[in-house]
């Protein structure tokens, strides 16, 4: 379901690699990260951070440190409104609540219909969700869109899906499910993720919002104006420094490439894919991997 571009569509199997952040002190981002988020770090130096999950050497979250980075007041900048972590099973959430409810640490939360999540901010003000999907199967469609929604939240009943284990961490699956972008103007996004990159428009009669995924998924990229006025970032914001797009072999990126050029998008070769940045001024790494 969804509705695709009138050309290229991205493959069916992309998923999304590592999101990288700028952050104003290592240290505290990186404890913060550690112990309130769950993730493990993988390296780490003077200046800059990896993070994945518990036992897993894959790159999740990086954090770089840049002098004289300030904290950003959350919806005050364009770019990033927050990186969703997605867990493998609602268990896992439950068990993620009752770690945050120990701590005493303050979240939103929202039934997505399809998805549970819950929100935080970091020291920095950048936002994060950490998530579970409900299964596909239960996902419903209206006119070839899928149903979202922002209901309440059961909290005892994802406490109780738990069974009473304990949080270990961000568990082996545990993947970036998703960002989701503050933007200019929802059709310049479009524009750009839809008819250039390949996205299908998932939900697109959400007020301010249009939701993008490839392959079925719900959504793989929010976008939104939420923050209307919002300003680009500037180089001594915490911000998001680039998110990865994912797909499965070097031939898919080439393919990519070739598209976005034609359409007039200005790209960056790299090593191992290529950057581009959106009409926001947030930048995007495509690259090829292995299936997740």
């Amino acid at each position: 379901m969804g509705h695709p571009s009138a050309g290229y569509r991205l493959p069916l199997d992309t998923r999304l690699g590592a999101v990288e952040l700028q952050v104003s002190q290592l240290s505290r981002s990186l404890a913060y990260y550690r112990d309130v988020i769950g993730l493990s770090v993988v390296t780490v130096s003077a200046s800059h951070a990896v993070l994945g999950c518990h036992g897993g050497t894959t790159a999740l979250v990086l954090l770089r440190e840049v002098p004289g980075t300030r904290a950003v007041a959350p919806g005050s900048r364009l770019g990033l409104y927050h990186v969703a972590i997605l867990l493998p099973d609602r268990g896992a959430l439950g068990r993620f609540i009752t770690h945050l409810a120990a701590l005493g640490v303050q979240v939103g939360a929202s039934d997505h219909l399809v998805s549970e999540a819950v929100y935080l901010q970091d020291p920095d003000g950048l936002g994060i969700e950490v998530y579970a999907d409900r299964p596909r199967s239960t996902w419903r469609h209206a006119d070839g869109e899928l149903l979202m929604a922002s209901d309440p939240f059961d909290v005892a009943d994802l406490v109780r899906a738990a069974n009473g284990a304990p949080w270990t961490g961000m568990p082996s699956g545990t993947v970036i499910g998703h960002v989701h972008l503050h933007v200019g103007a929802l059709p310049a996004a479009a524009a750009f993720y839809v008819e250039g990159l390949g996205f299908d428009r998932m939900v697109a009669r959400y007020p301010g919002a249009l939701f993008l995924g490839a392959g079925g998924y719900h959504h793989h990229l929010g976008t939104n104006t939420w923050a209307r006025g919002a300003t680009v970032p500037g180089a001594h914001d915490a911000q998001l420094l680039a998110w990865t797009i994912v797909l499965p072999s070097s031939a898919d990126v080439a393919a990519l490439r070739t598209h976005v050029v034609s359409r007039g998008i200005v790209i960056t070769d790299e090593p191992d894919g290529l950057r581009l940045t959106d009409p926001s001024g947030t930048p995007v790494r495509v690259t090829a991997g292995p299936a997740a």
